[in-house]
């Protein structure tokens, strides 16, 4: 067990590199593959330079390739750190986040893709065009959902990702981070959608393969499941503050996935009902899932995608969240340090080391040739979602912003265009890493997580009120939105700037709202009050045309 001295920012050994070379020529061998695989696809979609076939692949997908590519594209680089983090610091409760994607998956196969097929849709803010009428909703969206991928979806993965990568490399921050963006960017921006599948379904069945291989390796380290049960509640470190003794301690219901309404981190009201909410934006009205589904050949591929990603969606818990406790049990003072001094010193984060948990497994415990399998797959997972995120970022800049400006624009034109954009977001990627490097504590894993409840609650209740009334309009809808992002963003800026949380141990004098409010619960509350005047405006003012009624009351039959 590696000692807390003399160890790097992440708690990992700093002399050497860490990769024998049967490393290097199976994280060769995948570069090799997914460029072979994204430049193949990519000549596939440049017989046709159509829009269709550059941002929906020629919605000519079947429902095995869909399915690994939502799987692939929802598991970035931030689910290993983040899941396994979640798990060495509280058991398998965190597991609940994979578990209810199942179910909303079939949501969004069932009730809502077809209404977007049906729509012959490209984005979702064109959906909200077509259904509420107006420009305002589409363009607003548009703009929010661009700024939410660059500094919340590209800054997690990269920051976790680059991580990884720096540590078991020892390349620089910048270098890791410029050369797997420019990696991503290559069949992104030459082959679209059609590529972006394609290497999402080569890299789904790498980032599988390479998490069995870890969640064997660490069952059989520990002793098996039953002495990972018996263990994980002793794993506790040597160094305690004489004040917070109960920061050592591992909650006793780590075995539980639905825990109390007062439980500090996964409240099940929060989980079943606000946990919901955050969902339903992301796979049922969130641009990178929902593209993906559009890309089918018709609409039973479509369901049947969505059923494939529900199943997949069971493994993370198994593959990500296990090995995190596996973690805290064999490295206990690095991964479950609880002391400030010391964690500092070992991760470079006073709040805790917990996502240190995966990258630390891997490195230790993984012969040679399965961890450069590993680091393949840390690779696999940070890329699928950076292409995903930068095709689908030009696509609702090429067809909401562009083509609302240029309504004449040739179809050569909005591929040009969609190229140009996708360059220009690496672009705006890369000056974000400063603030990755300057945020390497737990904060930024943290506000990712919790941003989505703080932000998504009104686009949710939109696209829901959209697809499930005939009542709603656009004034109420815009309105909807304006009051959400307002309520929002005010309790962002209160919980992360004004009132930031305290270190284990310490009094906690921030006001109840804050401290006591779940931030799933918070989600919750706001869904509720933006459907509420949602509703409210929309009965108060003229109804929409029938025209924009009927695209919202589709039938959901193949």
């Amino acid at each position: 067990m590696a000692s807390v001295d003399g160890g790097s920012a992440s708690g990992l050994p700093t002399t050497g590199s860490l990769l024998h070379w049967a490393d290097v020529v199976v994280i060769t061998g995948y570069f090799v593959l997914v460029l072979t695989v994204g430049i193949w696809s990519s000549r596939q979609m440049s017989r046709s330079g159509s829009i269709s076939s550059y941002f929906l692949a020629g919605r000519s997908m079947n429902f095995g390739l869909v399915g690994a590519s939502l799987f692939a594209s929802n598991i970035g680089s931030g689910h290993f750190i983040g899941l396994a983090g979640s798990g060495a610091a509280s058991g398998i409760g965190i597991g609940a986040y994979e578990l209810n994607a199942c179910f909303i998956c079939l949501i969004l196969g069932w009730i809502f893709v077809p209404v977007y097929i049906a729509s012959g849709i490209y984005t979702m803010p064109e959906y909200l065009h077509r259904r509420y009428g107006g420009q305002r909703i589409r363009i607003y969206l548009s703009v929010l959902t661009l700024l939410l991928y660059v500094f919340t979806k590209i800054s997690a993965d990269l920051y976790a990702g680059a991580i990884f990568i720096e540590q078991s490399l020892r390349w620089d921050l910048y270098v890791s981070v410029v050369i797997l963006l420019v990696i991503a960017a290559v069949f992104t921006v030459t082959g679209g959608l059609n590529a972006v599948i394609w290497t999402d379904f080569v890299q789904c069945v790498i980032m599988l393969a390479g998490a069995f291989s870890l969640l064997v390796v660490v069952l059989v380290r520990v002793g098996g499941y039953k002495e990972l049960i018996e263990q994980f509640p002793l794993a506790k470190p040597k160094v305690v503050k004489a004040n917070a003794t109960h920061c050592s301690d591992v909650p006793k219901n780590f075995l539980h996935l639905l825990r109390g309404a007062d439980d500090p981190e996964l409240p099940w009201p929060g989980v079943l009902f606000g946990l919901s909410v955050s969902s339903i934006w992301y796979w049922c009205a969130d641009q990178v899932i929902v593209q993906r589904v559009l890309a089918s050949k018709n609409y039973s591929h479509a369901k049947a995608a969505c059923v494939v990603s529900g199943y997949l969606k069971l493994l993370p818990m198994f593959l990500m969240v296990l090995p995190g406790m596996a973690a805290r049990i064999l490295f206990p003072d690095e991964v479950g340090c609880v002391d400030p001094d010391i964690c500092e010193r070992v991760c470079g984060s006073r709040q805790g080391c917990t996502n240190i948990a995966y990258p630390k497994v891997v490195i230790e415990l993984m012969p040679a040739g399965l961890r450069g399998l590993m680091l393949a797959v840390m690779m696999a997972a940070l890329m699928s979602s950076l292409t995903s995120i930068f095709n689908s970022s030009s696509t609702i800049f090429t067809i909401d912003v562009w083509k609302t400006y240029r309504p004449k624009s040739s179809e050569a034109e909005l591929v040009i265009v969609g190229r140009i954009f996708t360059v220009g977001m690496i672009i705006v990627s890369l000056f974000w890493v400063p603030i990755i490097k300057a945020s390497k504590g737990s904060q930024l894993m943290h506000y990712i997580q919790s941003i989505t409840s703080y932000l998504a609650p009104p686009i949710a209740s939109t696209y829901f009120l959209g697809v499930m009334t005939q009542r709603a309009n656009e004034k109420g809808a815009f309105w909807g939105l304006v009051f959400g992002l307002v309520i929002g963003m005010t309790r962002f800026i209160l919980g992360f700037f004004v009132f930031p949380s305290v270190e284990c141990g310490e009094v906690d004098l921030r006001p109840s709202f804050i401290k006591d409010v779940h931030y799933l619960h918070f989600g919750l509350i706001l869904f509720v009050l933006c459907i509420a005047i949602t509703m409210t405006i929309s009965y108060f003012t003229d109804p929409v045309s029938q025209h924009r009624v009927f695209i919202s009351r589709l039938p959901r039959t193949a």
